[in-house]
């Protein structure tokens, strides 16, 4: 079943009267909504919305004021650690929890105090909740029965979108017959074949294991990209937002810390967290020696330094800066770098070998611990014989250093 059709947890809202603002002619322009097809309106829109939950006599902030707007058509992923607020967020869109502050909009429409079953999105959980009396066609064709369609136009829709999700010829399995995989996308089909304006996905791929969830990360942007619909995927993994998203909102004590495509979150993160909670990232501090051409130079000892763009950002000597640059980006060798990039010498504590790539684990002579990715490529270099213990040199071009919180 949709969860859209399922009742209020109490069966109960507030009425939007009791509001004020959303009451009399405003209410009913808010209720009409403009067309749908305008694609400059938001799918969905979060303003100012916040949730507190009471808890043995104190407040517990689950959501604090959050404004946002997701396109249409969008592959949208909310990103964050258990607690931060990202399920709680969905459930305020499905209908399933009431904000304690601001408006829930979907298509234009004010929907903030909406049941479930009035908002035309759908919701996939992690279980499934497949009805395993039910063969495959009948739990797909369900929310339709619901719904009264005609019968010949149940079997089309339903036929259609088991061919999308890859199921035709299996109509007749029931739920037990399918592999986890199989049965996700029987879950999606079911979400799908109501045409719901959008698609909200909790966690759905935690149950499988990692092949199966990777090969599932692809299939579910294949065929958000055929139905076109606005998906809404809660996760906290990190790979699974970065290959099927969009734009990503990393979430993080309530607050979205950063919003962006993936490569701008991972290539520039926004705070330490963004930087430390996306992949794997190398923090750096240190003290500002100077400024030239748009570079802030921090003179580590001789021969070592650290160059960072800063641009426009107001940066000068003696300023503490924090930078972040990715194991991927950095090169290793056992003799000084050649050039004026960014440089630093270590000592190797740690190597990991992975197959297409080898982890090397370096404290630098400041102290500070950082990991170097390389590629095992047919050509042997100086990262092959480099083992625990020795010292190396660690460089990079600047491009890649980035200063937390910079604009650029």
């Amino acid at each position: 079943m949709t969860d859209t059709d399922a009742p209020a947890a109490d069966g109960r809202r507030p009425s939007p009267a009791a509001d004020g603002p959303r009451a009399g002619s405003h209410a009913a322009a808010s209720r009409a909504g403009p067309d749908p097809a305008d694609d400059a309106i938001p799918a969905i829109e979060l303003a100012g919305v916040a949730k507190e939950f009471h808890a043995r006599g104190e407040v517990v902030a689950a959501v604090r004021g959050i404004d946002l707007a997701i396109r249409q058509g969008e592959f949208f992923s909310m990103l964050g650690p258990s607690g931060c607020g990202k399920t709680t967020t969905m459930r305020m869109v499905a209908g399933f929890e009431d904000p304690t502050r601001g408006t829930v909009s979907l298509q234009g429409r004010d929907v903030t105090w909406e049941p479930p079953n009035k908002r035309d999105v759908n919701m996939v959980f992690q279980s499934y909740a497949l009805f395993p009396h039910m063969n495959v066609f009948e739990n797909v064709a369900f929310g339709l029965r619901r719904k009264n369609v005609a019968k010949d136009r149940i079997t089309q829709q339903v036929g259609e979108i088991l061919e999308i999700v890859d199921l035709t010829g299996r109509e007749q399995r029931r739920p037990r017959e399918l592999s986890g995989g199989q049965q996700q996308r029987v879950a999606l089909a079911r979400a799908l074949v109501n045409h719901p304006k959008a698609l909200l996905l909790d966690e759905p791929l935690g149950a499988l294991d990692l092949k199966l969830r990777q090969a599932m990360q692809v299939e579910l942007k294949r065929i958000q990209r055929e139905v076109g619909i606005t998906f809404v995927y809660v996760t906290h993994d990190q790979g699974e937002a970065l290959t099927m998203s969009d734009r990503i909102a990393v979430m993080n004590d309530g607050v979205i810390e950063h919003l962006g495509s993936p490569r701008e979150i991972y290539e520039h993160p926004s705070t330490r967290f963004v930087a430390g909670f996306i992949g794997t990232s190398n923090l750096l501090t240190g003290r500002v020696s100077r400024v030239t051409g748009g570079n802030a130079v921090i003179e580590v000892g001789p021969d070592e330094r650290i160059v960072v763009p800063v641009g426009h950002r107001a940066c000068g000597p003696g300023d503490e800066i924090e930078v972040t640059v990715r194991p991927e980006k950095i090169g290793l060798t056992l003799a000084p770098p050649t050039g004026i990039g960014c440089a630093l010498r270590g000592t190797v504590t740690e190597v990991v070998y992975l197959g297409t790539s080898t982890n090397f684990n370096i404290t630098t002579s400041t102290g500070a611990d950082v990991v170097v990715f390389v590629q095992n490529a047919a050509a042997a270099d100086d990262a092959a014989v480099v083992h625990r213990g020795d010292d190396v040199w660690l460089s990079w071009d600047p491009q890649y250093s980035y200063a937390i919180g910079s604009s650029v």
